[in-house]
């Protein structure tokens, strides 16, 4: 199992080639369901938690929002300010663990997106405590009202994928749905090294006990695999669910 060290420097590593993958390629299309779903308007402040190379930050800080990006990687967050001055527009970074990120002033609205470090676990970490420390910094983020839009990874795809042979081997856990497996990558050296993850996914029905625990009013549990967003039921073979949340009045 991984600790923080060795997942920063897998992120601080893999920044540089964030943009090449598939899931970021519909991102304005992302920015327009995040506008219309928040039903904000600008300059209003809006928390992107977990933001890595800054992507929705941008789109958003693009439309006149005032944005806090958040995350843990030094590596992401000199690519999001690269990218960032080359659009020309301003965001507050922080680099901060989303667990014990605070605000002094509360957010219009926040946003959790392509899971960030919900469900990895790390070495020595308690995953509940773990999830519900991120939960709990989203609602003291928010001002009453306000809302959150979250993904997290799609427990009944990993069951649906699963095999007998996984259970067995400890590959994958049925009962935490944490699926564990090397992930190789190459250093900004050359250099390749591996990182040991622990991925968890999540039902839907416990997401929503998950939210509500915390505080929210869920109002809606939609598929929200990347790119292809959609205010829809839930597909079983899904990479990730989409949840929509409020903090009460």
């Amino acid at each position: 199992m991984a600790n923080i060290n060795e997942w920063k420097e897998f992120f601080d590593n893999h920044a540089p080639k964030y943009k090449d993958n598939v899931f970021v390629k519909n991102t304005e299309f992302e920015v327009q369901f995040i506008v219309d779903e928040l039903n904000l308007s600008a300059p209003n402040r809006i928390l992107d938690l977990g933001c890595g190379t800054g992507r929705h930050s941008i789109g958003l800080a693009k439309r006149g929002y005032k944005i806090t990006g958040v995350d843990w990687s030094s590596g992401m967050l000199d690519e999001a300010k690269r990218e960032s001055m080359q659009a020309g527009v301003s965001v507050e970074w922080v680099c901060e663990d989303a667990k014990k990120y605070r605000s002094a002033a509360p957010f219009d609205a926040a946003l959790y997106l392509c899971e960030g470090s919900f469900g990895l676990i790390l070495k020595g970490e308690d995953p509940k405590e773990h999830n519900r420390a991120i939960l709990q910094t989203l609602y003291e983020s928010l001002k009453p009202g306000a809302k959150t839009i979250f993904t997290v990874l799609n427990g009944l795809a990993k069951i649906r994928a699963a095999k007998q042979e996984d259970v067995i081997s400890g590959k994958f856990d049925p009962i935490t749905l944490v699926e564990e497996f090397i992930m190789p990558y190459d250093t900004s050296s050359g250099e390749v090294k591996e990182v040991a993850v622990h991925e968890q996914g999540f039902m839907p029905g416990e997401l929503i006990a998950l939210f509500r625990e915390a505080g929210f009013i869920v109002e809606n549990l939609w598929g929200g695999t990347a790119g292809s967003w959609k205010r829809e039921l839930l597909n079983l073979d899904e990479m990730e669910i989409m949840v929509v949340a409020r903090k009460p009045e």
